[in-house]
């Protein structure tokens, strides 16, 4: 069976998902014509580009947890205890909760599933003894880091390659679609 990355590697379809006709893009969707062609050609390919990049991101999760023999959830929460080791933080299972979205009861399970195969540990809460905290055993950190986490630091690679004034409009263009992407701006959304 071919992979998936072999089987998209030539894939027009795949490879032009933002590219529209000059009559349509980016579709019916929105109103672009006061775009010249140069202008939708250059959106078309810096959104081809974003999706590029999300599928890279995909493909490196996917192979990280086949890796770890965990699940996307578990990555999650590893993460973010990743980084709140970074940080010098103690995390909770409240904090993890909120963070992954997902009841006190779910984040219990996960927590226990975790642990029962050693890649988190529960301490006494530093300075609330009702409390406790959780951590990443240092042997997963030290496999997340050296498998995904060095790839995924390549990223700042990418970063450093750009100038000052372009790192600012990447920044600004990022934010900007986070914004745009914001589910209050999807009224269907307030329907779930």
């Amino acid at each position: 069976m071919e992979s998936s990355e072999a089987a998209g590697a030539h894939d027009p379809i795949t490879e032009n998902m933002y590219t529209g006709s000059q009559n349509s893009f980016p579709g019916d969707l929105i109103d672009s014509s006061d775009l010249s062609n140069v202008d939708r050609e250059q959106i078309a390919r810096l959104m081809n580009s974003l999706a590029r990049l999300r599928e890279a991101e995909r493909r490196l999760s996917e192979a990280s947890r086949r890796f770890m023999k965990l699940s996307e959830q578990d990555m999650r929460a590893l993460h973010y205890l990743l980084a709140a080791e970074r940080q010098d933080s103690v995390v909770t299972p409240k904090m993890l909760s909120a963070h992954m979205s997902m009841s006190a009861a779910s984040v219990t399970k996960l927590i226990n599933r975790l642990e029962r195969e050693g890649h988190v540990v529960r301490r006494l809460h530093p300075s609330d003894r009702r409390a406790y905290a959780i951590e990443i055993t240092a042997e997963t950190a030290r496999s997340a880091r050296e498998t995904v986490g060095r790839s995924q630091a390549r990223r700042i690679l990418a970063a450093a390659r750009l100038s000052h004034r372009e790192r600012d409009a990447v920044i600004r263009f990022l934010d900007g679609m986070a914004d745009e992407l914001s589910l209050s701006n999807a009224d269907w959304a307030n329907q779930l």
